[in-house]
């Protein structure tokens, strides 16, 4: 008999869109149950057999929830093909959040996240042009033919699409959508919304803070007036999709 679901809410995303923040957030209250470690890739793992996966092992990274909401927080879920399938696929009645940021500030993010670890050495400029040509080289089984961990600069950022195939999988009543500019901004709010959402008793927010703030080096790039009217243009069908989806838009 397949173990039964354990988990109950995911933080789906998006990448460098507040997920940190609201993870440690969330860790501060004792009555919500979370993932020893934030991130836990369990459903963008494309090593695993996905005819018959080892929930056991996902369960295994995290303690007894004795009846707590349970969840974990890796952001890739909401961009990566077939992760959503496959949750629901373990659990159908889960509820997500997904956090939302200037898809524009949020490329720009991403892409001084992997020049600082290493992981990219072109400009910015060159990497939302010419470098999305990159996704088409990762194969099987590291990426989905198209898909990219580190490249995927501009991609993470279309949110319509991204919610229309998460809403052919979930219902709109267990997905909670919030602005990482909220949450900065009042962070309490957020985390009022974020409560009820997982059916919890509203409760103090802990004390304001910055959480995972990028490295301040020399990026040898800056977010110029160009780059940002290249994006707009690039995002703005999207955004479209996502004013009729979530009832708001980055203009």
């Amino acid at each position: 008999m397949a173990e039964a679901p354990r988990v109950t809410f995911l933080i789906a995303g998006v990448q460098k869109g507040g997920t940190t923040a609201l993870y440690d957030y969330l860790a501060d209250y004792p009555d919500v149950a979370l993932s020893r470690v934030k991130e836990v890739h369990f459903f963008d793992d494309e090593t695993r057999d996905w005819r018959a996966p080892d929930y056991g092992a996902y369960h295994a990274q995290f303690d007894a929830p004795d009846g707590h909401p349970c969840g974990e927080a890796t952001p890739i879920y909401l961009y990566w093909p077939n992760a959503l399938e496959r949750i629901a696929a373990y659990n159908p009645a889960m509820r997500l959040i997904v956090t939302l940021r200037d898809p524009v500030q949020r490329a720009w993010s991403h892409w001084r996240m992997e020049y600082a670890r290493g992981a990219e050495r072109e400009p910015f400029g060159w990497c939302i042009r010419q470098g999305r040509q990159r996704l088409f080289e990762a194969r099987p089984p590291v990426a989905p033919w198209g898909h990219h961990r580190e490249f995927s600069y501009v991609e993470r950022g279309f949110y319509g699409e991204q919610l229309e195939r998460l809403f052919a999988q979930f219902p709109r009543e267990q997905v909670l959508i919030l602005r990482a500019e909220d949450l900065r901004r009042d962070p309490a709010a957020a985390l009022s919304q974020a409560r009820g959402f997982l059916g919890l008793a509203d409760a103090p927010a802990p004390a304001a803070r910055e959480v995972h703030v990028g490295r301040e080096i020399d990026y040898g790039s800056t977010l110029t007036a160009e780059d940002t009217a290249w994006l707009r243009g690039v995002y703005a069908r999207d955004q479209d999709r996502l004013q009729a989806l979530a009832g708001f838009s980055y203009r």
